[in-house]
């Protein structure tokens, strides 16, 4: 065997090892995923009037039919779902309403915004930028943003350093033009689609022991809640 072929082989032996630790990928996703939607739901119910409100106002709302209904659903569904997440019990159903909830935040709250939950103040760098040299309209109106996203901040950071304590105002983070895109609810929504695919992982979820229980009594372990794989 050739020096590369046999460099190639002991590389993928190596890459066929770390299999054993696939289950710490899943449950990335789960404690990362947890608490953002868990977070969620707890700001809507304790806004609940607020946020029926908003689902239904077609002025400065979504103008959703129903706002009542939908309201709780997405509420039950982000608080339910926080906590089926952590555990890594029915992880692939609870996904499918969650991903629902992230397409309905793309496209009816999120999609007017473009890409970026925050805006790029310096066009130089902004992943719109090659995009933008291959003419693609969007890109170039987010350069085009960057540059005015630039300019309002030094004209806000000029003011509160001249008037304000700026130094305390920006102890614990740096000022930013939020633009509200869909890069967060877009993010969430393909770690969400891993997770339905691929289940929540082996031995660090209560999907897993569920279906080595079902397993071992006998009985099929093909319920939709199990992850599929079986290492």
């Amino acid at each position: 065997m050739s020096l590369p072929a046999l460099a190639g082989s002991r590389v993928q032996a190596l890459l066929d090892r770390a299999r054993s630790l696939d289950f710490l990928a899943p449950l990335a996703l789960r404690l990362y995923l947890a608490p953002v939607f868990f977070s969620a739901g707890l700001n809507k119910l304790t806004a609940f009037d607020a946020t029926v409100a908003w689902f239904g106002n077609p002025d400065w709302g979504l103008g959703l039919p129903f706002p009542w209904l939908l309201a709780f659903m997405a509420t039950a569904t982000e608080l339910i779902g926080g906590v089926l997440l952590l555990l890594g019990l029915a992880t692939r159903l609870i996904s499918v309403p969650l991903m629902a909830t992230m397409l309905v935040a793309i496209f009816a709250v999120h999609w007017p915004n473009g890409w970026f939950a925050i805006a790029p103040s310096n066009a130089e760098t902004s992943m719109a930028r090659p995009l933008a040299a291959l003419g693609i309209p969007a890109a170039e109106a987010s350069l085009e943003n960057s540059s005015g996203v630039n300019e309002r901040l030094a004209q806000a950071r000029g003011l509160l350093q001249e008037h304000g304590h700026y130094d305390w105002l920006t102890e614990k983070g740096t000022f930013v033009v939020l633009n509200n895109g869909i890069e967060f609810a877009a993010t969430y929504l393909l770690m969400l689609m891993v997770l339905f695919f691929h289940g929540a992982g082996r031995f660090l979820s209560l999907d897993y022991w569920v279906s080595r229980f079902l397993t071992a009594s006998g009985q099929s372990t093909s319920v939709p809640l199990a992850q599929p794989e079986s290492r």
